[in-house]
């Protein structure tokens, strides 16, 4: 397509291979744009599927015409200074988490940890090394040095299995590589940068960054018979085990113990204080709403002004935003909508989640009254980008198969 740099990828459904049969494959890449950019979709469907069987979206990236050089050098192996990680047992327990990887896809070798940094190891087996020249970056070698993230602790053991979301800046230097060393760095929350070399250090591929989400089993459901094959649904399910406790957070606004607005917390950070880890921001309808597309422009505006704010200082670098309504999404069977004007709010906080991976939250609670810390710290603690609260259970959106 002419183009060297896959700006950015977000997976959107996983694809799962029928036990019989196969699936029609579409890879589209649209016209460029005035800066050259691209977009690229994927999707499917079933074989032999009618033209009114739908297509299902499994990703939507950009690709652009041009990336920088390759600056890292990987030549001195093992890293100075780094201690070697355990890796015995890794593949067993990961089985046991529900990651069953073949023999091909086994090829973490080794791991070392240097403050922040995580340092791999990968190479094929003898049987696969041979066709490595087939690929620009042998899929089985990017895959297992993605493993290397949970044995270096770059993300929070939540309990959950995690897969790759979004990438973002991705790009090939070389090509034919059968073994790589690598380095991994965080590069925000669950988001990870990586930068691959071969066996001599030169550069092979870089990755900016690669976010990473919780996954549940029933994603990956076995494809149903027939033309239903292709379609999938959101479903609210209560989410599995919990985390650890969110300690550091607290909330913003008017009548808060805190701070009420951002300009605050950004002034007592300057005076010496501290930015917390998560800053909560209740909004919530104050009784009944008469004229919804003011309030719902009036919220949005807000809102909006507030995430290009916390967005524009860097001393919220490291900090999530976190939004609370009530009523704002159906998460349960028989829910109804009712506040409309900050049902709007998580359409916009979802655009910006997408923008800037692992920087914003959104909880919804039932009932009625105030933000209740224990529920909070509860949905906080369970690590999820979006969850409600009904019945006293954390509730969570999860991308399942359709019964049709």
């Amino acid at each position: 397509a002419g183009t060297e740099l896959l700006e950015e990828l977000t997976l959107e459904a996983p694809l799962v291979l029928p036990e019989r049969g196969a699936l029609q494959l579409q890879i589209s890449v649209g016209a460029s744009d005035e800066s050259g950019r691209r977009p690229i979709a994927f999707h499917t469907r079933a074989d032999r599927a009618g033209e009114e069987v739908p297509w299902v979206r499994h990703a939507t990236g950009l690709l652009a015409e041009t990336t920088a050089e390759p600056v890292f050098d990987l030549a001195a192996w093992p890293p100075a200074g780094a201690e070697p990680v355990a890796i015995d047992g890794l593949y067993e327990a990961l089985a046991a988490a529900g990651f069953a990887y073949g023999s091909v896809f086994q090829g973490l070798r080794s791991v070392w940890r240097r403050g922040e940094d995580v340092f791999a190891e990968v190479g094929l087996g003898d049987e696969t090394a041979p066709g490595a020249e087939q690929f620009g970056l042998h899929p089985a070698l990017l895959d297992a040095a993605l493993h290397a993230i949970t044995v270096g602790g770059l993300v929070e053991d939540t309990g959950q299995g995690r897969l790759p979301f979004s990438w973002s800046g991705v790009a090939v230097h070389a090509v034919g590589a059968s073994e790589v060393r690598v380095r991994l760095s965080r590069a925000g929350r669950d988001v990870v940068a990586l930068e691959l070399a071969d066996a001599e250090g030169v550069p092979v591929a870089s990755v900016r960054g690669l976010a990473l989400r919780a996954f549940s089993p029933e994603q990956f459901a076995a494809p149903a018979a027939g033309s239903g094959d292709a379609l999938f649904e959101v479903r609210w399910s209560p989410v599995s085990g919990g985390g650890a406790p969110v300690e550091d957070w607290m909330l913003l606004g008017a009548g808060s113990q805190a701070f009420a607005d951002l300009a605050a917390l950004a002034a007592a950070a300057v005076e010496g204080g501290t930015v917390p880890a998560v800053l909560v921001v209740p909004c919530l309808a104050d009784g009944e709403v008469r004229d919804v597309p003011d309030a719902v422009h009036a919220e949005t505006g807000r809102v909006l002004d507030l995430v290009r704010e916390w967005l524009g200082d860097e001393r919220f670098a490291d900090s999530r935003l976190v939004f609370v309504t009530r009523g704002a999404v159906a998460a349960a069977p028989g829910d109804e909508v009712a506040d409309l004007a900050h049902a709007s709010l998580w359409g916009l906080i979802r655009s910006a989640q997408s923008e800037n991976p692992g920087r914003f939250g959104l909880i919804d609670l039932d009932g009625d009254g105030g933000v209740d810390p224990d529920t909070v710290a509860e949905v906080l603690a369970a690590g999820e980008p979006e969850a409600a609260v009904r019945g006293g259970a954390v509730q969570v959106p999860r991308l399942v198969r359709a019964v049709v």
